[in-house]
């Protein structure tokens, strides 16, 4: 008998599951908050030279403030004011060259930067003037968050396949609120970058255990709706995103809001069941049948009740006489055959760690594919959500119309991978994203319409390519090292989104370096998707031994 068995008779999708699905939605509301808030609190708004210092030199306190920019501050190409550089000298001939040409001498800012206020009342680039030759600090901000999120996923995968899925998604959630709200109050660029670290550390956990606690409570024709549902929290939180920093244009501020939702988290947690696999495949068999029971009583089903009761106790009553004698008493061997086909593995008493991802051939190849195939999907899709900027639109927007696409893009991911399945899903939506990427390339910056347009649908595809891998991820690893697997692939996923920002900067060599590179890594991803195994309409596997047969 398989888990999946015992799901059918309780049913699978009923109002337990519903509830699971629910409080997941609520936790993960502030995840894509928080991995899309560099855009807003890091935002570079316009900048020059301060020339505060200059007001009381001879008749430049005359002058007003156009005249004043116009005698010591270069204008650039685009007819703006410099941003990094100021005349050594104030050049008051240009006060009567409306070429404003001249072979003036420049220098960097020397008294730091004044700072355009109409759009951000304050960011961390204006607090701590991260531009000009600073500007990789900023880009950096974004990279300490996803370095914190890469090591988090591997020790929250671990520590919930260890102690459990439901007391470290508390833990997450606790953690992840304490350090997101104490980076509020930093009073330095170290402070700051430390506690966003421990930030990205611990909201992690958020989302590779939820994923994981409910794929392993439904059945496996709901586990697509489930999966697709879980990846519309994030579309949610990035739609209300947009407008909770359209209104909230202070970054201490901005980051309260947007981390306030875990509290109502944290408060509707008590309700949240643990797995009954995870509890079955260690031993804990008197728990895994009172969270059934639970889920029997709440799904109406509680006629399946009396068996699963009667088992479990048989085999608890039994079980003292097999640990003592070395053998199954006769009048339980019929019952112990029934019970060992729920129970996932052997050895209940065993720990699996992240070595069992290589310890045998076959979960050695899943690793390596899935590990490369989350790093692709993560640089190709933060790749395109990090550049709202650019395409001649308002930057809340841009972020409003990125979010609003993936919309129909997970709706339409809910159809095909019940179509087509989800090999062909994954391999198509890359695809797909890396010919947006490669369009983009050679349209002239000039249509800035046209550019816009393609952008968004590229990150449409990038986003239902993501919407995909987790549900097919877990799908794919077996339920005794399923958070280790999802753990590891999420590390690789977020080393991915920590290299994004940096790739960014490499505008610097060729503007379109950076889309170059996030085409090749998507067209990279699709031919490894390739390799994977379809896992449409199949049981999920419960052992490492069930991937090593399997092949």
């Amino acid at each position: 008998m398989k888990f999946e068995n015992v799901l059918a008779d309780i049913n699978g999708f009923g109002r337990f599951q519903i509830m699971i699905i629910v409080i997941s939605f609520i936790g993960r509301f502030t995840l894509p908050c928080h991995f899309m808030l560099n855009n807003f609190i890091a935002a570079v708004p316009s900048h020059h030279c301060d020339i505060s210092s200059l007001d009381d030199v001879g008749i430049f306190m005359n002058l007003s403030q156009t005249e004043r920019l116009l005698v010591t501050i270069p204008v650039q190409q685009d007819g703006t004011p410099s941003s990094c550089q100021m005349f050594q000298e104030p050049q008051y001939h240009l006060l009567f060259n409306t070429s404003h040409i001249t072979d003036a001498r420049k220098v960097p800012c020397q008294n730091g930067w004044v700072y355009d206020n109409t759009t951000f009342k304050s960011t961390l680039t204006s607090e701590w003037d991260l531009v000009c030759d600073r500007r990789g600090k900023n880009k950096a901000t974004a990279t300490i968050f996803f370095v914190g999120v890469m090591f988090g996923a591997m020790a929250f995968g671990s520590l919930s396949d260890r102690y459990g899925r439901r007391i470290m998604l508390l833990v997450s959630y606790v953690s992840g609120m304490v350090f997101a709200v104490a980076s509020a109050f930093s009073t330095s660029y170290v402070m700051f970058m430390v506690l966003r670290f421990l930030t990205g550390f611990c909201i992690t956990g958020i989302v590779i255990v939820s994923a994981v606690l409910s794929v392993e409570w439904v059945d496996i024709e709901h586990r697509k709706i489930v999966g697709v549902i879980d990846s519309l929290s994030w579309t949610f939180g990035n739609t209300v995103f947009s407008l909770i920093a359209y209104f909230v244009n202070d970054w201490r501020r901005l980051i309260i809001s947007v981390t306030l939702p875990l509290i109502l988290a944290i408060f509707t947690w008590r309700w949240m069941p643990e797995s009954a696999r995870w509890l079955i495949a260690n031993g804990k068999l008197e728990q895994a049948q009172m969270y059934l029971k639970n889920c029997a009583n709440m799904n109406r089903t509680e006629e399946s009740i009396h068996t699963l009761e009667i088992e479990v106790c048989k085999f608890c009553s039994d079980l003292h006489s097999i640990v003592a004698n070395g053998s199954l008493p006769s009048n339980g061997f019929e019952f112990f055959q029934t019970l060992s086909t729920i129970v996932t593995t052997e050895k209940r008493d065993r720990t699996y760690s992240y070595l069992d991802l290589i310890r045998t051939p076959e979960m050695r190849k899943l690793a390596l594919r899935t590990g490369i195939l989350w790093f692709c999907v993560a640089t190709t899709f933060y790749g395109i959500s990090f550049k709202i900027t650019g395409f001649g639109l308002n930057i809340y927007l841009t972020q409003f119309t990125y979010a609003l696409i993936e919309l129909p893009a997970k709706l339409a991911v809910l159809y095909l991978l019940e179509k087509i399945g989800r090999r062909h899903t994954m391999v198509g939506t890359l695809l797909m994203a890396a010919i947006c990427l490669g369009i983009n390339i050679v349209i002239p910056k000039e249509m800035s319409v046209a550019t816009t347009v393609v952008a968004i649908i590229g990150k449409g595809f990038s986003s239902a390519s993501f919407a995909t891998l987790v549900l097919y991820s877990s799908e794919l690893y077996p339920t005794v090292v399923r958070q280790n697997g999802m753990g590891y692939n999420s590390f690789m996923a977020r080393f991915g989104v920590a290299v994004a920002p940096m790739i960014l900067l490499l505008d610097e060599v060729w503007t379109e370096l950076p889309q170059v590179i996030f085409c090749f890594v998507a067209v990279l991803g699709g031919i490894v998707a390739r390799t994977l195994s379809e896992t449409r309409n199949r049981c999920l596997p419960e052992t490492i031994e069930d991937i090593e047969q399997k092949q």
